[in-house]
């Protein structure tokens, strides 16, 4: 799969430099955007394994949980510290919480959850993020960025079932490349791609989104697009892969 999203990427990021100008007037690039944005995810998948030996049972946690949706939001402070060099900060919270039953008996993280007795699930992936981008295409009607981005994930696992609970959290540190394009279609609409992610030996993340932006004035912008946020882990000590899927939409302010 993320071979499939690395082709869109890679596409995404390089078929518009391809196509001629438009002509578009060029627009001064703000010191300061701050974007707030929310919507709703739905998990396609997510597999759980904890720990990743005989006494752990794999399970689906999109079964025991549900698919969504659920409520969701994340908050981008950017600073362009000049023309082509910018950092940006990402909070991005995400904590799901439902009841379900299991199809069999699991062992997770040291204690047995049986069949026939509802299971509470709890699944937190929160992101914060900083980013460091280097503008290395700017044209009229096409901008492209570069850069690194640091993700501190903290994330937790836990089931509860009547006076049995159990829990695994994570709190660690992910480096990955960040890429980005701005694509002005017409004088007041964009198509803007963002992705975060990076792939290699036990594990993957992909952060990446598709928005439709509107200029609402010289300040003022609102977007609305599909983000997908997929990967995780194979360790001894954790086997969590999850794919999900947002409906979004999202105000930005450039001072």
């Amino acid at each position: 799969m993320h071979k499939t999203m690395m082709g869109i990427v890679t596409l995404a990021l390089l078929a518009p430099s391809f196509l001629p100008g438009s002509g578009i007037e060029a627009q001064a690039v703000p010191t300061f955007e701050i974007e707030v944005e929310g919507g709703v995810v739905g998990q396609s998948r997510n597999d759980v394994q904890i720990p990743n030996d005989a006494s752990g049972t794999r399970f689906s946690l999109a079964d025991l949980a549900g698919k969504g949706p659920w409520p969701a939001a994340r908050l981008y402070l950017t600073w362009n510290l000049n023309a082509r060099h910018g950092v940006r900060a990402l909070l991005a919270p995400l904590s799901i919480e439902e009841m379900g039953t299991l199809d069999g008996p699991v062992g997770f993280a040291g204690e047995m959850f049986q069949v026939g007795t509802p299971v509470e699930a709890t699944y937190q992936f929160n992101s914060w993020r900083l980013s460091y981008r280097y503008r290395f295409l700017e044209r009229q009607d096409l901008d492209l960025w570069v850069g690194f981005t640091g993700k501190l994930r903290d994330a937790k696992v836990a089931l509860r079932q009547e006076n049995t609970y159990s829990e695994d959290t994570d709190l660690g540190f992910v480096p990955l490349l960040h890429l980005a394009a701005d694509w002005r279609v017409s004088e007041d609409g964009r198509l803007l791609f963002d992705f975060d992610g990076l792939a290699g030996g036990p594990g993957r993340a992909f952060d990446s989104s598709v928005k439709f932006g509107y200029d609402l004035g010289d300040r003022w912008r609102f977007t609305v697009g599909y983000r997908t946020l997929e990967g995780g882990a194979d360790v001894d000590s954790v086997y969590n892969f999850a794919w999900l899927h947002y409906g979004v939409a999202s105000l930005v302010l450039r001072l």
